[in-house]
């Protein structure tokens, strides 16, 4: 860094790229799942790029563009936000990402995007995860944080470190450094936003039954911070058994693709298609690359038919994408953009540091490490395993916050009101404070309130849709372009409809041959 601060060149770190994803459960008044399609008004959930869905039919995913500023992207989930509500009738928005009261798997609906043979695929890959890993896994709900570096960072940090070339190959080693980097120090946005140190009891069935209780129908871990990243909810014994190595791109995509083309005997005893109906893609260890849960993931964008590895090797990384941060509660978007600054702040230090290649003993150790934040992660004089020995998680995280401090200048550069170094501050004071975590501050609102889980989590949903219902000054151009994008899908997916004259089968048979 200091390299590259010699270079007189302050604001490389300006202006990077980023986005957000946003899954909310549709939840009818009282608070039961709501079992009604995916709004018609809100367009195609297979072509709509901005408004879709994820598992479930009730599972609403909110996607914005990428920006060069953390306000422009906030503001313009605000605005999904507010046109969504306007088409919802009296439905809400669940406010959390550990889901609300659920019986059974079978009372999440499966996402239905239309007849045609890539809906189809979409939909029969959603009944394989179903199958897998049951209905209430998919009905959590996650905060993704999409980021790239400008250009001008490549080439600075090019020159810095003395390589001739800040092309492609360049960019991807870097990424895939931040990767391992992210691995390992990732478990401190686990403590810094975790926001899902409760569950419903409804959700853990016979699983997990040594959680306390905090209340009769609330389980909830006494130091936890996101049980949704934990072996509760996406860290569950089956995802936790694959393996994929971030050490370099080329590693990366052969594990991918060894996920994709192993059996996997438990899955072939599901069956592929029984009675006529297809139960999953196929019997692999992931039916496909998107099956593999990680905490981060390498992207670029893909074209029509191509599986993401496929994209990597043909253009190299493009952006991360951040999978880790839970939906706040307290934010009516699920986020805000002090996450938002630090987020971007965290993947640089993470790109800046010495990353050497993470070995199968260091990654074990490394994958502990996020469960134990995620369980415990507030409890007093915890220590995690850093290079094989007993480490303080506070004084770890004071040590990477320090870290940060000369980003947060080159972020602020220009800039009087100083956004990075505040929002660094903030996380400061989580780490001085404990009780000024979000987790810590849902816990503290259980008790102070005596509601339960589910009670606080839809109070906290309706005062949201009032908030985005009662805003007094909306931003009609957006709303009528959002109007449009959905019309638009919708006829984008008849279209797909009526032109297509292959076999569902024959269409599966040629994507798994294309790779």
């Amino acid at each position: 860094m200091t390299a590259l601060v010699n270079a007189g060149e302050p604001r490389f770190l300006q202006e990077g790229l980023k986005g957000v994803e946003k899954e909310s459960l549709r939840v009818q008044p009282g608070g039961a799942l709501a079992q009604t399609p995916h709004p018609y008004e809100l367009g195609s959930a297979l072509t709509n790029e901005h408004l879709t869905t994820d598992f479930s039919e009730s599972l609403i995913e909110l996607v914005t563009p990428a920006f060069r500023t953390s306000w422009e992207l906030v503001q313009y989930l605000c605005d999904l936000h507010q046109f969504t509500y306007r088409h919802l009738g009296d439905e809400l928005l669940w406010a959390t990402s550990m889901p609300c009261r659920l019986a059974s798997d079978a009372e999440v609906p499966i996402a239905y995007y239309g007849e045609s043979n890539v809906g189809r695929m979409k939909s029969v890959y959603r009944h394989g995860l179903r199958n897998r890993y049951g209905g209430l896994m998919q009905a959590i709900s996650g905060v993704h944080f999409n980021y790239s570096f400008p250009a001008v960072f490549w080439e600075a940090y090019a020159a810095a470190r003395q390589s001739h070339d800040s092309g492609q190959a360049f960019r991807s080693q870097g990424y895939f450094e931040l990767l391992r980097n992210y691995r390992r120090h990732g478990w401190l946005v686990l403590y810094l936003f975790g926001t899902s140190p409760t569950v419903g009891k409804s959700f853990l069935k016979d699983a997990h039954t040594d959680l306390p209780m905090l209340d009769a129908e609330t389980a909830y871990e006494p130091y936890g911070t996101s049980l949704r990243m934990s072996d509760i909810g996406y860290r569950n014994r089956n995802q936790a058994e694959v393996s994929v190595s971030v050490n370099s791109l080329d590693e990366y995509v052969r594990d991918l693709r060894h996920a994709i083309s192993t059996p996997h005997p438990p899955y072939e005893q599901i069956g592929l298609c029984v009675d006529g109906q297809y139960q999953q893609l196929n019997s692999y260890i992931l039916q496909i690359e998107n099956e593999y849960y990680s905490y981060i993931r390498p992207k670029r964008v893909t074209r029509s038919g191509e599986s993401p590895s496929a994209a990597l090797l043909r253009g190299g990384v493009e952006y991360v994408e951040v999978r880790a941060l839970d939906v706040s509660a307290f934010d009516p978007v699920g986020v805000n953009q002090n996450t938002l600054r630090f987020m971007e702040a965290f993947v640089a230090m993470c790109v800046l540091r010495d990353s050497p290649p993470i070995s199968t003993a260091e990654q074990a150790q490394l994958d502990d490490n996020h469960l134990v934040v995620a369980r415990r992660g507030r409890e007093p004089g915890l220590t995690l395993s850093r290079d094989g020995r007993p480490q303080g998680l506070q004084h770890w995280a004071r040590e990477i916050l320090d870290s940060m401090e000369g980003i947060c200048e080159m972020l602020d550069h220009g800039d009087p009101a100083r956004p990075y170094a505040l929002a660094l501050r903030a996380q400061r004071e989580k780490l001085e404070d404990v009780d000024q975590t979000p987790s810590a501050k849902l816990l503290h609102e259980l008790k102070g309130s005596e509601e339960s889980f589910f009670d606080l989590a839809l109070r906290m949903s309706a005062t949201h849709k009032a908030y985005f219902l009662d805003l007094y000054s909306p931003n009609d151009a957006r709303l009528v372009e959002f109007r449009r994008e959905a019309d638009e899908s919708l006829a984008q997916q008849r279209r797909l409809e009526a032109t297509q004259v292959e076999s569902f089968d024959s269409y599966l048979q040629r994507y798994f041959l294309k790779g």
